[in-house]
């Protein structure tokens, strides 16, 4: 894997994937893209909400909606790690259980998520979860 990082003006940037998708980090507080540890914050979220929505598809359970919400501690010194991230996710369905849920997470967490296995040698991961019964 490669991307490129070139920079624009003052603290921003235009990151760019092998894939030739493009995007502007900033280290100014985020005034013209999200931070490099923001960007790090969202991929988590992403690479595991794509496990969870992927693994629930697979066991036959209809996902109408899965966020993640995420939130995190860092360290007040520099390098300002994080220290604690939580993952919480809000899966909206009709039919899923809470049991086909926690799994599905968990097997994110365990096996598959590998943007989440990577930060958790460094840093606390939790996950947590709920259900929303969508109408018929």
């Amino acid at each position: 894997m490669e991307a490129k990082v070139k920079w624009v003006d003052g603290l921003s940037f235009v990151a760019e994937s092998a894939s030739g998708h493009q995007v502007v980090m900033d280290g100014n507080r985020g005034e013209k893209g999200p931070s490099p540890m923001e960007m790090v914050l969202m991929s988590a979220g992403t690479c595991s909400a794509i496990d969870v929505v992927s693994i629930l598809e697979k066991g036959r359970h209809q996902v109408l909606g899965c966020e993640v919400k995420l939130t995190s501690t860092r360290r007040e010194e520099a390098p300002r790690l994080f220290t604690h991230i939580n993952l919480h996710f809000i899966v909206t369905g009709k039919t899923l259980t809470d049991k086909a849920v926690e799994r599905a997470v968990s097997l994110s967490a365990e096996k598959y998520c590998s943007v989440a296995l990577m930060l958790g040698q460094a840093v606390e991961i939790t996950h947590s979860h709920e259900i929303v019964i969508a109408d018929s």
